[in-house]
């Protein structure tokens, strides 16, 4: 008897239906998998038959050939273990159980058990999209698996659960507003930094419009306190967003019964001494790195000049085309990657440099060789480039208190409003994306600006790429000024977030 049995494999954050079908044949009883199965998948032979008889049925005496189609693409992951095991049960039982509509995800444990799954939103979400909206899946799975639009979602506990509902017994679809995934408070508040409006303003631009930025200063001026607050201030996540944001979670094994969704924009913090796989996605079994984890949210770099020049570099491209590439022999992954970059940095290894109240220890060629890890195609991508100076006492503790998340997430929001009505029906969302025609419709420059910038881009030597990013941030302070046109001083401001640029270029 053969039967069909439907599931799906990965592919970096997007996946492809399977078909496992098995075929129970006279003679000598053995069980192979074709199909370019991978380790994981071909020894599931013991999971799989422990599991079927602890699960008190009984497992076929005969030849079984389990073929994963379509053949050409590489299958892996320990999820295939409870399609597999129902494949045989529905070959042996002579039956033509109705399977078409069913997705089946799940590991087996030897007594019969379905164990949690790396990867299930992401899978989950491939069936659906190819027309298998019944998806049984582990019911420690079930809360991140629900939040697939269309889906209708059934956790079961065992291999004899997931045999009733192929059978026709089936119950009420999951509803994840039973077990609604509960959001705290957001637990920092700009409210939190005294003084540093400037960089606070730095702040929100970056925000509104998607924009990088570095901040330099001396230690203790609160560079790591702005940068964790951005979060606050960013537009609220679609769903879609959400989604693409989970699926990557998911793959890194990352969510799990306590964590099921993302529901905030990412922070991630790596440490200066993070490999190259670790940051950008790779490894055996390839899964996404740190990158890709901040997709749709922050990239922290605390100390950037401490990061490893192969690190810094291998960031020009991810940065430019919002995606990571990953090779290995069985072909060729992509993982998202829209991040806003935020980086911190002291101004030398003392981090005293300029500082009118310390004496910097550092001699010229060690500043040099401190800046000298910023390489001007860094640079260029940056945005805005801002000095985070020390803070005076009357700022610590005088009774004037600066803007608020609230108040500075309003600012952002107004920006943010008028950008998704500009750019509406096309895949531009942040005036940061712009390029093309629509950047040089969506950012006109008339006689004055255009004369402005003629003398800043002589005056400065800026390059190209930093001449169209100037203007680009101009028309994100336009817009959260609600000014139609982009003006000299929109310009201005735009020009003076430069100023690092030049001085690390000085100093070099």
């Amino acid at each position: 008897m053969l039967s069909e049995i439907r599931t799906a494999s990965l592919s970096g954050i997007d996946g492809d239906v399977v078909r496992v079908e098995t075929d129970l044949k006279r003679g000598i009883p053995g069980f192979n998998v074709v199909g370019l199965a991978d380790a994981t998948i071909k020894e599931a032979k013991e999971r799989i038959h422990s599991a079927i008889i602890n699960s008190g049925y009984e497992y076929p005496q005969k030849k079984v050939i389990v073929n994963l189609s379509p053949a050409g693409t590489r299958k892996e992951g320990s999820h295939f273990d409870l399609p597999i095991a129902a494949g045989i049960l529905s070959a042996a039982s002579g039956t033509d159980p109705k399977t078409e509509d069913l997705g089946f995800l799940g590991e087996l444990s030897l007594d019969g058990r379905v164990n949690h799954i790396k990867g299930a939103l992401p899978l989950a979400a491939c069936l659906c999209e190819n027309g298998i909206r019944k998806i049984i899946l582990p019911a420690a799975n079930a809360r991140e698996a629900s939040m697939v639009q269309g889906a209708k979602v059934y956790p079961v506990g065992t291999l004899s659960e997931a045999v009733k509902i192929m059978k026709g017994n089936v119950p009420l679809p999951y509803s994840s507003r039973e077990t609604a995934y509960e959001r705290g408070a957001p637990p920092v508040d700009y409210a939190d930094v005294a003084g540093q409006e400037n960089a606070k303003r730095a702040m929100m631009l970056c925000a509104a419009g998607a924009h990088g930025i570095l901040m330099t200063g001396p230690p203790g001026s609160g560079k790591t306190m702005l940068a964790r607050r951005l979060p606050t201030i960013l537009p609220p996540m679609t769903y879609e967003e959400k989604l693409q944001v989970s699926k990557i979670y998911s793959i890194a094994g990352l969510l799990d019964e306590k964590r099921p969704l993302i529901e905030e924009r990412p922070f991630r913090s790596p440490h200066h001494n993070v490999t190259v796989s670790a940051m950008f996605g790779g490894g055996f079994r390839p899964k996404p790195g740190e990158f890709s984890l901040a997709h749709y949210g922050v990239l922290f770099m605390d100390e950037i000049p401490q990061f490893s020049i192969k690190i810094l570099d291998a960031m020009r491209q991810p940065l430019e085309e919002e995606k990571i590439c990953v090779t290995r022999r069985g072909g060729t992954l992509f993982f998202p990657g829209k991040v806003i970059l935020v980086a911190a940095s002291n101004p030398c290894k003392c981090g005293y440099a300029g500082d009118p109240d310390h004496v910097c220890t550092c001699t010229g060629s060690e500043i040099a060789s401190y800046m000298s890890k910023l390489s001007g195609p860094i640079l260029d991508r940056i945005d805005i480039h801002v000095t985070v100076g020390r803070m005076k006492y009357k700022d610590i503790e005088g009774e004037q208190k600066g803007m608020t998340s609230w108040e500075m997430r309003e600012k952002v929001m107004i920006a943010r409003k008028r950008q998704l009505y500009r750019y509406r029906g096309t895949k531009i969302f942040f005036n940061s994306q712009l390029s093309g025609k629509l950047e040089k419709k969506s950012c006109f420059l008339g006689e004055k600006e255009k004369t402005f910038m003629q003398k800043a881009y002589e005056s400065f030597a800026l390059s190209m790429r930093t001449y169209k990013r100037m203007i680009k941030l101009a028309r994100t302070i336009a817009d959260m000024e609600e000014s139609a046109d982009i003006t000299v001083d929109h310009l201005a401001e735009a020009l003076q977030y430069r100023g690092m640029d030049q001085l690390y270029r000085r100093e070099k």
